[in-house]
C-alpha cells in the first residue's frame, strides 16, 4: 500500500502532444526468403505497425514478425533480444476485413507474414508511422546527396524515438527514456521539431523520479524500479535539457519549474565529489561506445571516466549558475558559478599540463575540455585544439570518440580554428564515420557505427540497434556552421548568420521556424562568385559574417537580405597533384591508392613517411616530402604520371 501511495504521489499529468498515426507507407517490394517466408520491405526503417486488408476462411491465423534488417535473406531477429515483435490476427471469415493493432508499436523496415491466404499483394499491406504529433520546424539541404541522406536519417530516427517519451531505440526489449541520449540530442530535436511541450512533459517525469538525495535515474520514467544513483552525461540531462529549451524557445518557465530538480542534481554531485570536487567514485558509463571498445564491453573507453565526470560536473554547475541568474536568484547564482570555477581548478590540476596536454590524450578529452570551457588559458586552449586536430588526422579522419565526445568534437575543432579538419572528419565515408552507414543503405541513425558490416553481417554485440538518434546530434553543428544559422540570444531574439562553405559543397540552405517566425540562410557558389541570402524574422536582429569577406560583421534587421561577391573557396578539394595538401590526396581513395602503389614500385622506403606525414600534418604536399628523398626527380615524375592517368 505504501508503494502504491508513493506511486500516486508522483503521478504527473502530461502536457506534451499526443501520439498519432502520422502517415502510411506502401511496400517497396515483397519477396520470398531462402526458407520460403514472405518478406515485405517498406524501404524505410520506421516506427509504427502494419495495417492490412485480407479475405479468407474464418479461424485462419496470420502472424506478422517485424525486424530492422535481413541477414542471409532472412528476418534478423537476434538484435531484438527477448522482444517478440510479433502480431497475430485470426480471420473472422468476412468477405474482406481490415485490421491494424491499436495498443502496440514496432521498430522495423521488414515484416515477415505467415499464414496469409494466397499471395500478399503490394496493395494489401501498409505501414502506419506513429509518433508524438510535433510540428516540423527545421530543414537542411546541401549539394551532397550523401549528407542530405544522413540528415534525413536523423529526422527519421527522431520521429521513431519521440513516441510519448524520448526513447533510445524503438525495436528491442528496451525502448526506454535514456537520459544520456536526449541530453545530447536536445539541440537538434528543438531545431527539427517544436519539442517544447514534449520535452517539458518529460522533464516533469524526470523531477518526479529523482531521488530524495537529488540523484537522477538513467532512464525516465524509471521503469527499472531501482533507486537512482546518477551518472555523468546521463543524469546531467536534468540541467542541460531545460537550459536547451530556454535557449531555443526563450521561455523562463521551464527553468523555474525545473529549478529545484536542477539544483538538487548539482548538489548531489557536489556531495559525491567530496572536498576536492573530483568526481572519482561511483558508477559511470563514461565515453560509452568508444569505437575501440569491444562489442561486448561498450564502457571500455580510452578516456578516463573520472575526467569525463568532472568535466560534466563543471558544465552543470556553470549552467546552474546561469539558470539561477536568469531567474533572478543572484545569491544562488554566485554560489554555483563559484562552485563551477572551483571544479574547473580541480580539472586543471588533475588532468591538464601547463602546455595544454590532457592526462587522457584522446579526442573526447580535448573536445570536452574545449567545449566546456575548462581551459581558460588561451595558449592552453589553442594547443589543445592543435592536438585535437592532430589526433583526428592520426585516426585518418575516422571517428574515435564515444557517445559523449562525438556530438561536441566538430564544434571543438571549429572553436579552435580547425574548421577544415572538422568538416573533413564529418565528411569521411569509411568506418567508423557519420556517413559510413549511409553508404550501406541506412535509412536511420545506428547505435553502432558498424551495426551492419560491409559483408552484410550484423554486429555480434548484444547492443545492436539500427534506430538510435544520439549519433545524429552532429546535425545541430551542420545547421550552425555549414548552414550558418544559430541563435545569439535565448529564443532567437537575436540571431547570428555565419555560413562556412566546406569541402566540395557548392550550395547549402537551412531554415528554421523560430518563435518570431521563419529564419533562413542559403548560399551557393558558381565559379568564383558566391551568393548568400538570409531571412530574418520580424522584431529580431542579426549579426552576419559573410564567408570569404573582409567586411567583418554586419548588423541587419528583419527582412530578406542578399549579397553577391567574388569568392574563392578556401577549402575546395582540388584534383590530386604533387602540390596539393596530402589531406586532399587521402580524401580521394583512387588517388591515394595510386600514390601508395607508385611508391611501392619506385620508393618503398617513402611509404611509411608519407602515411605518417598525412596523419600528423595533412597540409604537407607530396612534392615537399619527395624533394628531400634520393632520386627525387625520378620519384616525382612517376607520381605525376600516375596522377595524370587518373585525371584522364
Amino acid at each position: 500500500m505504501r508503494s502504491l501511495e508513493r506511486d500516486l504521489r508522483t503521478l504527473v499529468a502530461p502536457d506534451g502532444p499526443p501520439v498519432r498515426r502520422i502517415e502510411t507507407l506502401s511496400p517497396r517490394a515483397i519477396t520470398t526468403s531462402p526458407s520460403g517466408k514472405t518478406i515485405v520491405d517498406f524501404g524505410q526503417n520506421l516506427v509504427g505497425r502494419l495495417k492490412f486488408t485480407v479475405s479468407g476462411e474464418g479461424g485462419q491465423a496470420i502472424t506478422i514478425r517485424h525486424a530492422e534488417e535481413l541477414e542471409d535473406g532472412e528476418l534478423c531477429l537476434r538484435p531484438l533480444r527477448t522482444a517478440e515483435a510479433t502480431d497475430r490476427y485470426i480471420l473472422k471469415g468476412a468477405a474482406e476485413e481490415t485490421w491494424e493493432p491499436r495498443f502496440t508499436f514496432h521498430g522495423f523496415r521488414y515484416a515477415e507474414i505467415d499464414g496469409w491466404p494466397g499471395e500478399v499483394s503490394l496493395e494489401a499491406v501498409r505501414a502506419v508511422v506513429c509518433h508524438s504529433d510535433m510540428e516540423r520546424t527545421g530543414w537542411f539541404e546541401c549539394s551532397d546527396p550523401i549528407i542530405n541522406c544522413f540528415h534525413e536519417n536523423t529526422v527519421w530516427s527522431m520521429r521513431g524515438n519521440f513516441l510519448d517519451v524520448p526513447t533510445d531505440c524503438p525495436q528491442r526489449d528496451e525502448r526506454l527514456g535514456w537520459t544520456g541520449d536526449i541530453q545530447l540530442f536536445s539541440p537538434t530535436a528543438c531545431f527539427l521539431y517544436d519539442s517544447a511541450g514534449f520535452l517539458t512533459s518529460w522533464l516533469a517525469d524526470l523531477a518526479a523520479d529523482q531521488g530524495a538525495d537529488g540523484a537522477v535515474p538513467f532512464v525516465v520514467p524509471n521503469v527499472l524500479m531501482e533507486p537512482p544513483v546518477g551518472a555523468a552525461g546521463w543524469s546531467d540531462a536534468a540541467v542541460i535539457v531545460p537550459w536547451t529549451l530556454h535557449q531555443r524557445y526563450g521561455d523562463l518557465r521551464v527553468l523555474a519549474d525545473q529549478y529545484d530538480s536542477i539544483r538538487a542534481w548539482v548538489d548531489h554531485v557536489t556531495r559525491l565529489s567530496g572536498p576536492e570536487l573530483l568526481w572519482d567514485r561511483g558508477f559511470q558509463f563514461g565515453d560509452w561506445l568508444d569505437p575501440a571498445a569491444p562489442p561486448d564491453d561498450p564502457a571500455a573507453a580510452r578516456t578516463d571516466p573520472c575526467l569525463v565526470a568532472t568535466a560534466y560536473f563543471a558544465r552543470s554547475a556553470a549552467l546552474t549558475g546561469r539558470i539561477a541568474l536568469a531567474l533572478g536568484r543572484d545569491t544562488e547564482s554566485a554560489h554555483y558559478l563559484s562552485l563551477a570555477a572551483k571544479v574547473r581548478d580541480t580539472f586543471a590540476r588533475q588532468f591538464v599540463t601547463p602546455a595544454g596536454r590532457l592526462l587522457s590524450d584522446t579526442p573526447t578529452a580535448y573536445a570536452l575540455a574545449i567545449q566546456f570551457d575548462l581551459l581558460p588559458d588561451p595558449c592552453q586552449r589553442a594547443r589543445a585544439g592543435e592536438r585535437l586536430a592532430q589526433l583526428v588526422r592520426e585516426s585518418s579522419y575516422r571517428i574515435s570518440t564515444g557517445v559523449l565526445g562525438t556530438p561536441v568534437i566538430c564544434d571543438a575543432l571549429c572553436d579552435t580554428g580547425q574548421h577544415d579538419v572538422a568538416f573533413r572528419l564529418f565528411d569521411e565515408r569509411g568506418c567508423p564515420s557519420w556517413l559510413f552507414p549511409v553508404t550501406l543503405g541506412a535509412t536511420t541513425i545506428w547505435e553502432r557505427w558498424d551495426s551492419l558490416r560491409p559483408d552484410g553481417s550484423i554486429n555480434p554485440g548484444a547492443m545492436t540497434s539500427f534506430n538510435h538518434y544520439a549519433l545524429g546530434s552532429v546535425a545541430d553543428w551542420l545547421y550552425r556552421t555549414v548552414g550558418g544559422l544559430a541563435p545569439a540570444e535565448a529564443g532567437y531574439r537575436r540571431l547570428v548568420f555565419q555560413p562556412r562553405p566546406s569541402g566540395n559543397l557548392t550550395h547549402a540552405q537551412v531554415r528554421h521556424r523560430t518563435p518570431y517566425g521563419t529564419a533562413a540562410c542559403a548560399w551557393s557558389i558558381e565559379g568564383e562568385r558566391i551568393e548568400v541570402e538570409i531571412t530574418i524574422p520580424a522584431n529580431t536582429t542579426a549579426t552576419v559574417n559573410l564567408p570569404g569577406s573582409d567586411a567583418g560583421s554586419v548588423e541587419v534587421g528583419s527582412g530578406t537580405h542578399c549579397w553577391r561577391y567574388p569568392y574563392r573557396p578556401p577549402t575546395r578539394r582540388p584534383a590530386p597533384s604533387l602540390d596539393v595538401a596530402l589531406d586532399y590526396v587521402y580524401a580521394d581513395p583512387p588517388a591515394w591508392s595510386a600514390v601508395l602503389g607508385c611508391l611501392l614500385a619506385h620508393a618503398p622506403g617513402l611509404m611509411g613517411e608519407i602515411v605518417a606525414a598525412q596523419r600528423v600534418d595533412g597540409a604537407v604536399t607530396l612534392r615537399q616530402i619527395v624533394s628531400a628523398a634520393p632520386r627525387a626527380d625520378e620519384i616525382g615524375a612517376a607520381l605525376l604520371r600516375q596522377l595524370d592517368r587518373l585525371r584522364e
